[in-house]
């Protein structure tokens, strides 16, 4: 049993409690000037936020920030050996508001993509983030495939994405991840990949934790994909936990092995060291207090932090 992290290859157990969906470093021209709210390009930053993070028992983040959109995995390798907290890197691509200078990202056919993608996990991350037009491997490797939708239904251009990933997926054993923008769509995310012939158990979808229509959850989980909850961060102080009942809903239809947990925490705001709150730790502090009032016991809150993600991140899993 494998998971690649930005470190090495390391045995799933030794994980401990793992975030699957978070943004340590996002930082390119773009962003710095479009999307100022989730510019993160500071490792010191990421450290603090980091360690508050291992004190509070995380062993594992999944940083969710593909190709060519500010990822940086020497930034990530830094933090995870200043906090001792392994970091898986991500390839695949975004929704199309990330690349409008970078046709490559929205042209490029099926066999083109999934060769990057493959290079990444195999050979190592391309130091320039693909960027161009020179390509110079660094020794960091990806562990985790994503792919995004930016409505609810797939363009043409995502169906070629989501190609391109189950190719990769299919040669290197990784995951894939995707992103459901406002939490819609996951049926076609879905449909795509049974469409595809890829064992839903090898995807995780992010974001659907915005949508509170129960309903809409279990024809998802029925299907045997996992669901990816990440909202429980931004509403934990106005707003009512649909997250943490939303779990319990999944627990109480024998869905528990498909619910992982993430914060989603791009944004500065949500930062404690960068003045906001209620921190990346709060995971691990106050949602388990909203666990815990709602009668979710350890064993329950240990499937969902650790075994679900550790079988999930495992690169030898097999359907």
């Amino acid at each position: 049993m494998t998971v690649r992290t930005v470190l090495g290859d390391v045995d799933p157990s030794t994980l401990g409690a793992v975030l699957v969906h978070e943004h340590l470093i996002i930082d390119n021209a773009l962003i710095a000037r479009d999307y100022e709210h989730i510019h993160l390009p500071s490792v010191d930053d990421a450290v603090a936020e980091v360690t508050l993070c291992a004190t509070a028992g995380v062993g594992c983040m999944v940083d969710a920030m593909p190709a060519c959109g500010g990822r940086h995995p020497d930034r990530l390798a830094d933090i995870s050996r200043r906090t001792g907290v392994a970091i898986v890197a991500t390839t695949g691509l975004h929704t199309p508001k990330y690349y409008p200078h970078h046709p490559w990202a929205l042209e490029a056919d099926v066999d083109a993509l999934a060769e990057l993608f493959i290079a990444d996990i195999e050979d190592g991350i391309d130091r320039f983030d693909y960027t161009g037009p020179v390509i110079e491997r660094s020794e960091y490797r990806a562990g985790i495939i994503k792919v995004a939708t930016p409505h609810a239904e797939l363009t043409d251009r995502c169906r070629r994405v989501f190609r391109a990933a189950v190719t990769a997926a299919e040669r290197t054993g990784a995951p894939i991840l995707t992103h459901c923008e406002e939490g819609v769509g996951a049926a076609s995310h879905v449909a795509e990949f049974d469409r595809l012939g890829f064992p839903l158990q090898r995807v995780v979808i992010s974001h659907t934790d915005k949508v509170a229509d129960r309903g809409y959850h279990t024809d998802l989980l029925e299907s045997g994909v996992n669901l990816e909850y990440d909202q429980a961060l931004r509403r934990s102080t106005d707003e009512p936990d649909d997250t943490a009942a939303l779990i319990a809903h999944a627990v109480e239809g024998g869905f528990i092995r498909q619910i992982m947990l993430g914060t989603d925490g791009a944004r500065r705001t949500l930062w404690t060291t960068l003045g906001g709150s209620p921190g990346l730790a709060w995971m691990r502090k106050g949602f388990l207090a909203s666990l815990d009032r709602i009668g979710l016991d350890a064993d329950v809150v240990s499937v969902i932090f650790e075994a679900n993600p550790h079988r999930f991140l495992d690169l030898e899993a097999t359907p």
